[in-house]
């Protein structure tokens, strides 16, 4: 009497060990030797996206080792993945030697750390942006500054008035550059942005032309005055400028901003007449803080302002690209709609 005791002893514990495991919250496989599932919990079939009868004696597909824990990514009916960590301990059921792989969704946990982790590099490559522009210009401006104190030098006032020109030229370089740092920031946050309206191009682009003092003068303008972007103002105003600036720090004069409308869309061109853009360089020109490295020695930049004018310009349902200039020089031709009949 004693075996058939037995027997439903060992059935009763199978069967309890059978429930746990179907209501364990993580995914639990159980896996042959030969690689191929035996049993999946509610739990895994959720995981794998598929049920029980398409899993079951189909091969498992990931490395398994007793005792190991490691993370794979599961593929979904629908193309997407999962990032699922596995811990893999061993088991004899009906005298047959079995993985038990139990299965994590972690997908959640794991995109937030490389969402962290893409905040912190950029965080550190802003910081380091800043350290490495910022350091000559203020130290520019504190030499200059101890020249106008020193009790002892003799100035004329054409010395005198040139040594303010630099401290302003050099105060307006950190000005410049704090405020691509916070259009950077402020598009990393996605905040909240103005509403889009109707911006006369023309009167846009003479209003900030004033803002370059003397060097406007090597700018020509080709624009209708009845041309009317449909964007944000503020927003078009950073891309003018962006590309404004660039143009002068990289390009050389003749400098031209056109402007031409066409099936229902605005293309704004601003062309320099200098070097252009190394071949080998074209496909980082939008990066963030990509420079060229032989413009380095040129000039200095923080290498945002192409990079801003890109997301602004996708931003407002828009594009920017790079070309060969007419002369040879670099092309921006930054795509808007047209207000046009709205």
């Amino acid at each position: 009497m004693s075996a058939p005791t037995s027997g439903r002893a060992a059935r009763t514990g199978r069967d309890t060990g059978q429930a746990i495991v179907s209501a364990s919250a993580d995914g639990i496989v159980l896996v042959g030797d030969d690689g191929r599932i035996r049993f999946c919990n509610p739990a895994a079939e959720e995981l794998f996206g598929r049920p029980a009868d398409a899993l079951l004696g189909g091969p498992f597909g990931f490395p398994i080792v007793a005792g190991g824990a490691s993370e794979v990514e599961l593929v979904l009916p629908d193309g997407g993945e999962r990032i699922v960590e596995m811990r893999v301990t061993g088991t004899i059921l009906d005298g047959e030697r079995l993985h038990v792989a139990a299965l994590r969704d972690v997908t959640r946990r794991r995109r937030l750390e490389q969402d962290l982790t893409r905040a912190l590099e950029h965080q550190h490559a802003t910081a380091a942006v800043v350290a490495h522009e910022l350091r000559n210009p203020l130290a520019a401006i504190r030499t200059l500054a101890d020249v106008l104190r020193d009790p002892a030098a003799t100035l004329t006032p054409e010395r005198r008035a040139d040594v303010v020109d630099r401290i302003a030229e050099r105060a307006a370089f950190l000005q410049a550059m704090v405020a691509k740092l916070l259009t950077a920031a402020r598009i990393d946050e996605d905040t909240v942005r103005a509403p889009l309206e109707r911006v006369p191009v023309l009167e846009l682009t003479l209003e900030h032309l004033a803002e370059f003092g003397e060097r406007a003068r090597e700018v020509a303008v080709t624009c209708d005055a009845d041309l009317v972007a449909h964007v944000n103002r503020g927003e078009m105003s950073e891309m003018l400028v962006n590309c404004l600036e660039n143009a002068f720090a990289y390009g050389r004069p003749p400098i031209e901003v056109s402007a031409t409308e066409e099936d229902g869309r605005i293309e704004l061109r601003i062309s320099d007449s200098g070097p252009g853009v190394a071949e080998e360089f074209v496909p980082y020109l939008f990066d963030r803080f990509a420079r060229d490295p032989n413009a380095e020695r040129r000039t200095e930049g923080s290498g945002l302002g192409l990079w801003i004018v890109r997301r602004l310009a996708r931003a407002n349902g828009g594009e920017v690209r790079y070309e060969r200039g007419d002369r040879g020089g670099a092309c921006f031709r930054i795509s808007l709609r047209s207000a046009s009949g709205s």
